[in-house]
C-alpha cells in the first residue's frame, strides 16, 4: 500500500505552516504526512529553527544566491529527513515499557495489522527469552512514515534575473520540484494539486529521481490530487508519455475539503469513487501502455507489468465507520485525514489563539469564501487575527495587505508587472476603477466586497509557525489565517496524536455531536448551498446557452448522485433512516431551487 506501509491514513497538506514540520512530529511513528514547499521564506525560517534545535550551525541561503529557492528546499528536506532518522533510531532503542515511543509506535497501529498482532502476542508471553526474540523482531520492523511534499501547480510565477530576463527552469513550481528532486528523501512522494501544469510536468522528464529501479521500486513517487476520474486519466496519460509513473491518485471532495475548493459540476464523491472502482484496471492498463512505450523510446528500462497504483480518498471523513466503508466498498488503499489533525499539536503547528478558534468553530464560522487572491473558492475560518486586521484596515480606509512574498502575484489588470489582488496596490487601483464606472449602488457594493475580501495567504498561512517557534518570518506582519474544511465543526477538543489515531481506527470516539450527517450528505448539502448562491447571484441576468447548460447539467448530476446513494444505502450505510432523511431533504431543496430558477 503506497500511503504508508503501516497505517491506513495519511495527513494531507494543510495551509503552509500547519504541516510544514509534521513529518518531524509523526514520521517516526510510521505515519505519512505532506508538507507544502511553495513558501521558501517559511522553509528558510524552519531551517533556522531546526538547525538551532539540533544544535548545528545554520547557514543562510540568501535570495540573491542563484537557484536559492531550490537550494533552501533541498536543504530543509534533507534536514527533516536527518531529524526523522535520528528520532526513528531512538524509537528502535526504546524499552518496551509503558509510555515509551516504541510502545506508542505499535499501540497506534491498526488492530488488524500483522505487526500489531505480533506485538500483542509479545505482550502475552511470560517467557523472557521468547519475549525478547519477538521484541527484537519488532524493532527490526520499525520504519518511518512517508515524508511527502506538496506543490500547488498554479503557484508557478516566472522568475527573472537582475537584467529582467526570464530564468530558464526558474519558475516557482519548477524550482520547488527541483529542490525536492535533489533532496536525499527516499520512500517519499511529491503531491501535485490544483490541476495540470505542462511546464512543471515537462520538467519531471529531466529528473531521474522519479525513475523506477529494476525491481519497480521508486525512491521518489508521484502522487496526483484529482477531483474525478477524467482528470486522473488525462494527467496520468500526460505524464506517462514522458516516462513518468503516477503511483497514487488522491481523490479529494470538490467542496468538503479544507483550503482551496475546486467544485465539480455537481458530481458527488460517491459516484466519483464508483467510477474509479469500476475503471481502475482500465486506467492502469491505459497508462502502462503509454508509459512503457515512452521508456522504450528514451532507451530506458521497460517493465513486464504495471507498477502499483494506489487510490485514496480525502475530504470530510470523520469516523472510523466512514473510512472503513470507503476502504472496503470502493476498494481504496487508504484515506486522508486533514482538518481533524489541526486539533492535534503533536502532529500540526497551530498557534494557541487560532487553536482556540478552531475548537469553538460552528457552521457559521467556516465560509466557502472568495478570500483567496487566486480567484478560487477558499474555505476560511472567520475571526482569525488576519480577518480582524483586514477589517481594521478597511475601516481605516487603508484596505489591502503588504505584499512581501508575491507568490500569488498574477494580476495584470492595471500593471505590466503582475501584482496580487490582496495587495494594497491592487486594491487601491481596483477601487478607484470601480468608483469611476458609476455603477448602481448594489452592484458597486457587491464588487467592492469581492475586492476587499481578498486576503494575504502567503504570510497569513505561514505565521502560525513563526508564533509557535518564536522565529521572525516577515517583519511587522504577525496575523494568522487558516483554512479548515467544514468538518472542523464536528471536532472541538485538542487531543493527543494517540487519541486521534484511536479515533480514526474506531478504538475511541472524540465527536460529541449526535446524529452527525454522513460525509456523503455533508458534501451534498455543500453543493446545494454552492449552486443556490450561484443562481441567486445570476438570477436577474440573461444567461447564454452555455451557462444554461451548466445549470441543467448540475441539476442532473445532483439528482443522479442522490439516486446512486438511494441504491447504495440499504446494506452499506449505518444509520439508514438518518441518511435517507438527508437525501429526501436535499432532493426537495434541489427541486425547489431549480424550479424557481427555470421559472425566471
Amino acid at each position: 500500500m503506497q500511503v504508508s506501509s503501516l497505517h491506513k491514513f495519511h495527513i494531507p497538506v494543510m495551509g503552509l505552516a500547519y504541516t510544514i514540520d509534521s513529518p518531524i512530529k509523526v514520521a517516526h511513528f510510521g505515519i505519512a504526512s505532506v508538507m507544502s514547499i511553495v513558501e521558501d521564506g517559511l522553509v528558510e525560517m524552519m531551517r533556522k529553527h531546526y538547525y538551532n534545535a539540533i544544535q548545528e550551525p545554520f547557514e543562510e541561503i540568501p535570495r540573491f544566491e542563484p537557484d536559492y529557492r531550490a537550494k533552501r528546499i533541498t536543504d530543509y528536506l534533507n534536514l527533516v529527513n536527518k531529524i526523522v532518522q535520528q528520532k526513528l533510531e531512538k524509537v528502535k532503542q526504546a524499552a518496551f515499557e509503558a509510555g515509551s515511543e516504541i510502545v506508542q509506535y505499535f499501540e497506534m497501529l491498526p488492530n488488524d495489522h500483522a505487526l500489531k498482532q505480533v506485538y500483542n502476542q509479545m505482550l502475552q508471553l511470560s517467557e523472557k527469552v521468547e519475549q525478547l526474540q519477538l521484541q527484537n523482531y519488532l524493532r527490526s520492523q520499525v520504519v518511518a512514515g512517508s515524508i511527502d511534499v506538496n506543490i500547488m501547480t498554479k503557484l508557478d510565477n516566472e522568475k527573472t534575473d537582475k537584467n529582467g530576463n526570464i530564468i530558464e527552469d526558474g519558475s516557482e513550481a519548477v524550482a520547488a520540484l527541483r529542490g525536492y528532486a535533489n533532496s536525499n528523501l527516499t520512500h517519499s512522494a511529491i503531491v501535485f494539486s490544483a490541476g495540470m501544469n505542462p511546464r512543471l510536468y515537462n520538467y519531471l522528464e529531466k529528473c531521474d529521481a522519479f525513475d523506477a529501479d529494476e525491481n519497480g521500486y521508486f525512491k521518489k513517487r508521484v502522487i496526483i490530487k484529482v477531483s474525478d476520474y477524467r482528470s486522473a486519466l488525462i494527467q496520468g496519460k500526460y505524464l506517462a508519455k514522458k516516462g513518468i509513473w503516477v503511483s497514487e491518485f488522491r481523490i479529494e471532495s470538490g467542496l468538503n475539503c479544507g483550503g482551496h475548493a475546486f467544485a465539480t459540476d455537481g458530481i458527488l464523491i460517491g459516484p466519483i469513487l464508483e467510477e474509479f472502482k469500476q475503471k481502475k484496471n482500465e486506467l492502469i492498463e491505459a497508462i502502462f501502455l503509454i508509459y512503457n512505450t515512452a521508456l522504450a523510446a528514451k532507451g530506458k528500462r521497460t517493465f513486464a507489468q504495471p507498477h502499483s497504483v494506489s487510490i485514496t480518498a480525502q475530504g470530510g471523513i470523520g469516523t472510523n465507520e466512514e473510512a472503513s466503508f470507503l476502504e472496503q466498498y470502493y476498494d481504496i488503499n487508504g484515506t486522508g485525514w486533514g482538518t481533524p489533525f489541526l486539533l492535534v499539536p503533536e502532529a500540526t503547528t497551530v498557534d494557541e489563539q487560532t487553536l482556540s478558534l478552531l475548537q469553538k468553530a460552528t457552521e457559521k464560522d467556516v465560509l466557502l469564501s472568495k478570500n483567496s487572491p487566486l480567484g478560487v473558492h477558499f474555505h476560511y475560518l472567520k475571526g482569525t487575527t488576519s480577518d480582524v486586521e483586514k477589517n481594521v484596515r478597511i475601516c481605516n480606509g487603508k484596505p489591502g495587505s503588504p505584499c512581501s512574498e508575491k507568490h500569488l502575484a498574477f494580476n495584470t489588470e492595471f500593471t505590466d508587472e503582475p501584482i496580487c489582488t490582496a495587495s494594497i496596490k491592487y486594491q487601491r487601483l481596483k477601487i478607484a476603477d470601480l468608483q469611476s464606472k458609476g455603477l448602481p449602488t448594489n452592484e458597486y457594493n457587491e464588487q467592492l466586497t469581492e475586492v476587499l475580501d481578498k486576503e494575504c495567504l502567503c504570510v497569513g498561512l505561514s505565521n502560525a509557525a513563526s508564533i509557535v517557534y518564536n522565529v521572525p518570518f516577515v517583519k511587522n506582519q504577525n496575523a494568522v489565517n487558516i483554512c479548515p474544511g467544514p468538518n472542523i465543526v464536528n471536532f472541538s477538543k485538542v487531543v493527543s496524536l494517540a487519541t486521534m489515531v484511536d479515533h480514526i481506527y474506531g478504538r475511541t470516539n472524540i465527536i460529541d455531536i449526535q446524529n452527525r450527517p454522513h460525509l456523503f450528505i455533508a458534501e451534498l448539502k455543500l453543493y446545494i448551498q454552492y449552486i443556490k448562491k450561484q443562481i441567486e447571484k445570476e438570477n436577474n441576468q440573461v444567461l447564454d446557452n452555455k451557462r444554461k447548460k451548466y445549470y441543467q447539467d448540475f441539476y442532473k448530476n445532483l439528482m443522479s448522485g442522490i439516486q446512486y446513494y438511494r441504491e447504495l444505502v440499504a446494506e452499506n450505510i449505518q444509520n439508514h433512516s438518518l441518511f435517507i432523511q438527508g437525501l429526501d431533504k436535499a432532493e426537495t431543496e434541489i427541486h425547489l431551487i431549480f424550479f424557481q430558477f427555470s421559472s425566471n
